[in-house]
């Protein structure tokens, strides 16, 4: 009878921990709210800056389930995006007021921690407007916001958790992972990396011969940057001293980059940019008054973010070498803003022991089987393409981005 009481005491008073200031009591755009709680709200970090944080437990189990950390890339660009167009648990819609429900929310196994990082991204801002960055002091004020987190909701310390991201995540996950693994307060089991930026010159060579057997480069400009660029079957793109290497390059190759820019015209981001500055949803979030109005990706923290990593092998073989991470680098295999070539090639450099050949991966769409695309592991780590999809995996393929997801925070076979 003491322990009932004590459950249905428990039970009344919501999760126990949680900062009652910070949880959102009605969202907007909702025509029913959900049956799991959520939270908004700051974390105060280095330099005076505050991380705007939107949390939302797992519709399983929120006691068990993991919490998985997850980023947005740019650098700049807001992890909203992903709540909201990507997985999680309510989808934007045209109209940029109403919200559907995602049957395929990471958050139906999961508490997915959505932060908005660096100061002057979205709704997170500085007190000193001072927008200027770089890898380390990023890293470091994610690090400091995981562990207000953690003050904030005590309850989910020992839950298993996970850090996971998407295009510059490639640098913010590994490099967060970094600190993370040295604080044994955290449970950390492993972090997965979405179409990520892992190695700078990967990616660039990598994106010449993708845009070639993709038919954006003629016979003419790829035979002369065969014979420029290349030297004994290997070629170099990236930052090859000839200048006929450099004057065919950017003749032909440089254009491909306008075609990634910070915000796509392939993202419609009107939606979200109307929905998260309608006041009542400020409100509803409570979003500070010293927070600019919310947009996709600042270009202003972009143009003054110093990158000091070129390239991820060192954080990635550090995780790899305490031999209880588990680590997934997917990608879309037709993005070309990190291509699948690319990050293959970085998972290859890393030389670890094949434990399962490339082999397909196959999903359910109801009763029908599907392959999802390719999967390659090693020990502890796994390099799955997704097909038909792009630089936005769950956005384009939702129900294999799940199984993805699912296997990988279970720890199954993909």
């Amino acid at each position: 009878m003491y322990h009932l009481v004590l459950s249905l005491l428990f039970g009344a008073l919501g999760t126990l921990g949680a900062p009652d200031v910070d949880e959102i009591k009605f969202l907007p755009g909702l025509q029913k709210q959900p049956n799991f709680k959520q939270y908004s709200g700051y974390f105060n970090v280095a330099g005076n800056k505050h991380l705007h944080y939107w949390f939302v437990e797992s519709q399983k189990d929120p006691a068990s389930s993991p919490v998985v950390l997850w980023l947005n890339g740019g650098p700049g660009c807001s992890s909203l995006d992903g709540l909201l167009t990507e997985h999680g648990p309510f989808l934007i819609q045209n109209d940029g007021m109403s919200l559907e429900y995602n049957p395929y929310s990471w958050n139906m196994i999961a508490n997915m921690l959505y932060l908005e990082s660096p100061a002057g991204v979205g709704y997170s801002y500085s007190d000193d407007s001072n927008y200027t960055t770089n890898d380390t002091e990023v890293s470091m004020n994610n690090f400091l916001a995981l562990k207000e987190f953690f003050k904030a909701f005590p309850e989910y310390i020992k839950n298993e958790f996970f850090l996971t991201g998407e295009s510059y995540g490639g640098i913010y996950i590994p490099t967060l992972a970094e600190r993370v693994m040295e604080d044994t307060s955290m449970n950390l089991q492993g972090i997965a990396v979405g179409n990520g930026m892992s190695s700078y010159e990967m990616n660039d060579n990598s994106l010449v011969y993708f845009a070639y057997y993709h038919g954006l480069l003629g016979t003419s400009l790829w035979s002369d940057l065969q014979a420029y660029c290349c030297d004994g079957g290997k070629c170099d793109f990236y930052n090859n001293q000839n200048p006929n290497c450099s004057s065919n390059k950017l003749k032909g190759v440089a254009s491909l980059y306008k075609l990634v820019r910070l915000d796509p015209p392939c993202t419609n981001s009107t939606p979200s940019t109307l929905y998260l500055n309608n006041p009542y949803v400020k409100a509803a979030l409570h979003i500070s008054s010293s927070a600019l109005p919310w947009s996709v990706c600042s270009a202003e923290v972009n143009l003054n973010y110093n990158r000091l990593y070129m390239d991820m092998r060192k954080q990635y073989l550090k995780l790899l070498g305490a031999l209880k991470y588990r680590v997934l680098v997917y990608n879309g295999d037709v993005d070309m803003a990190c291509n699948f070539l690319g990050d293959e090639w970085f998972v290859e450099s890393l030389h670890q022991e094949v434990q399962v050949k490339r082999r397909p991966w196959l999903y359910y769409t109801g009763e029908s089987q599907q392959v999802g695309g390719f999967v390659k592991e090693f020990s502890n780590l796994a390099f799955l393409t997704v097909k038909g999809s792009g630089h936005m995996v769950p956005t384009d393929k939702p129900i294999a981005a799940f199984t993805m997801f699912s296997r990988f925070i279970k720890k199954q076979p993909y």
